[in-house]
């Protein structure tokens, strides 16, 4: 759709119409009258080379994707903490000012970084037929992204996503239900569910790994739970630890952990998918 609103008068976008023109395709326009931050244009539609028809003028020394990259440098580094505009800036070689041009504020700047570190969805992963290899696939990657760029789990989420490679991703996982005859509703609430359980046992998993102690954490949890526990007051959590359930050295809580709560959701979204045939 068209960036202004259309008009029959020949008058308007007529050859002496000082308006901005906007030279994307038609269907690359966001709708009239929805506001668009201005770092969601760059990222979707690029800036001076990343349309036809660009606009004249000095070539930008930068962009929203190397400022997205060093963004992730910077965090990957030093952590989440560590990024500021004006570090970000620095590691540019160009003004802190220089900035504002493409990212209004620091919340808008880790929204960008955020769209970077992901980056687009592993094609690979998108051709088998069957819904969960594919669903499966895309929690693995996802997984993989979070252990990749640790500092992901601390960025709040405050709205849906709206980055384009965010967007990717969830396209690619609505798309591993499409053929399934869930309701677009429940496709999207159930590749939530995936999306949720991913980022929740990850961040749990990563930080038992961060712990401070040498010794395995599943043991000496187990140990300091049954120095702790009364078995009359708290019969079932001592079943467990009598089981040796809660010290089980030979199970990796990070792997088999996840693949045990990963294949009960699938389940759980197969029987939902099982019920409506």
């Amino acid at each position: 759709m068209r960036l202004m609103p259309e008009h029959d008068d020949p008058q308007h976008g007529g050859p002496h119409d000082d308006r901005p023109h906007d030279d994307r395709p038609q269907g690359d326009r966001p709708h009239d009258g929805v506001p668009i931050p201005a770092y969601l244009r760059e990222l979707w539609y690029g800036g001076d080379s990343g349309r036809s028809g660009a606009q004249r003028g000095p070539k930008r020394s930068i962009d929203i994707h190397a400022i997205g990259a060093a963004s992730v440098r910077l965090a990957d580094r030093s952590g989440l903490g560590a990024v500021s505009m004006r570090a970000v800036a620095t590691a540019l070689g160009v003004t802190t000012m220089a900035l504002y041009r493409y990212v209004a504020s620091k919340d808008e700047l880790v929204k960008v970084m955020f769209d970077a570190a992901y980056g687009a969805p592993p094609l690979e992963h998108s051709t088998s037929s069957s819904w969960r290899p594919r669903m499966a696939a895309w929690a693995h990657a996802n997984r993989t992204a979070l252990l990749a760029h640790p500092w992901l789990l601390q960025v709040p989420i405050d709205e849906p996503p709206l980055q384009p490679s965010q967007i990717a991703w969830m396209e690619q996982g609505l798309d591993a239900l499409a053929a399934t005859g869930l309701d677009e509703q429940v496709k999207l609430s159930s590749m939530l569910l995936v999306d949720v359980y991913v980022r929740g046992q990850t961040q749990l998993a990563l930080g038992f790994e961060a712990g401070d102690t040498d010794d395995d954490p599943g043991v000496l949890y187990a140990r300091r739970l049954a120095a702790l526990v009364d078995p009359e007051r708290f019969p079932r959590i001592a079943d467990a630890l009598f089981s040796g359930a809660l010290e089980d050295d030979d199970s990796d809580f990070a792997t088999d952990e996840f693949a045990f709560g990963l294949d009960t959701i699938l389940d759980g979204i197969g029987a939902r998918i099982a019920a409506r045939r």
